[in-house]
């Protein structure tokens, strides 16, 4: 028996499977965690990887696998919180832009412009630094340097998509602009949204453990990745494998993100499958 096209793009299944597996242990971090994540046990500190302690301790003595786990909780809730908003504003920005066209595109294209003049890490750092820490004021950061993305990949495909004849059909029967915005040209977009969307995930935990790392993220004992990667450093030289870990765990993380990225875009691209129908 043949298996479904999905199934054969390995980029999709192994990128899946990652993040499947990783929303698992998120989910269920309750009922996995062996330990409370803030219990300290300074007779334990540094312990080796054992059936007590699945991936060891850090200084504290605190349960690396469990803060891990919940860790993931915050870096997804983070991620799928800004990668919505940004698709949203991006979307709505990039769907005026390119319809309307005009002083409209203009005015728009230039505000995309000025947030992509700042580079990213100065903008978020500068965010945070201004709103404080908290999963809002992080995400907020991330949605300020990532919704231009969606804004300029949308623009470009609504320029083209509004010059097609089912667009010029619904205008000549007097279909309002919201009507052919949102029920014409929206619903062809969101191949590459979703892709867009995909790949934004990966960034967002990049993003929310640099900020961590650098002290700008969730004040400790939160469990974050970058947290665990940034006191990891201070140890590298006696006890390496606390930054192995955490920055494997982000690693992975990221990969699993950026392979399901590729595979929805081999899928969900036209021109993806008009070169795999070529080839067969």
């Amino acid at each position: 028996m043949r298996l479904p096209k999905p199934l054969r793009n390995p980029s999709l299944v192994i990128g899946g499977l990652i993040i499947v597996t990783l929303i698992s242990l998120a989910l269920f971090a309750p009922w996995l965690a062996t330990h409370p994540v803030e219990k300290l046990d300074m007779a334990n500190r540094f312990s080796y990887p054992s059936l007590e302690h699945l991936l060891g301790t850090d200084n504290l003595g605190r349960d690396l696998w469990s803060r891990l786990i919940y860790g993931a909780r915050i870096s997804l809730s983070i991620g799928l919180l800004s990668v919505t908003v940004a698709a949203v504003i991006g979307t709505s920005v990039g769907l005026a832009a390119g319809y309307f066209g005009g002083w409209v595109d203009m005015l728009l294209m230039r505000i995309t412009d000025v947030f992509l003049g700042f580079p990213a890490v100065v903008l978020t750092l500068a965010i945070v630094a201004v709103l404080g820490p908290g999963v809002i004021n992080i995400s907020a950061a991330i949605i300020a340097v990532t919704w231009t993305e969606y804004a300029r990949v949308v623009r470009a495909t609504t320029l083209v998509l509004r010059e097609q004849n089912y667009v010029q059909a619904a205008r000549a029967l007097g279909a309002s602009a919201p009507r052919i915005l949102f029920g014409e040209i929206l619903p062809n977009t969101l191949g590459p949204i979703v892709v867009l969307a995909s790949l934004g995930l990966g960034t967002a935990v990049i993003i929310e453990s640099a900020m961590s790392f650098l002290g700008f993220g969730l004040p400790p004992p939160t469990p974050t990745w970058g947290w665990t990667l940034s006191y990891g450093t201070r140890f590298i030289r006696d006890e390496p494998w606390l930054s192995i870990i955490s920055g494997a765990t982000i690693m992975i993380t990221v990969l699993g993100f950026n392979l399901l990225g590729d595979g929805l875009r081999d899928i969900l691209d036209p021109r993806q499958l008009t070169r795999v129908g070529a080839k067969k």
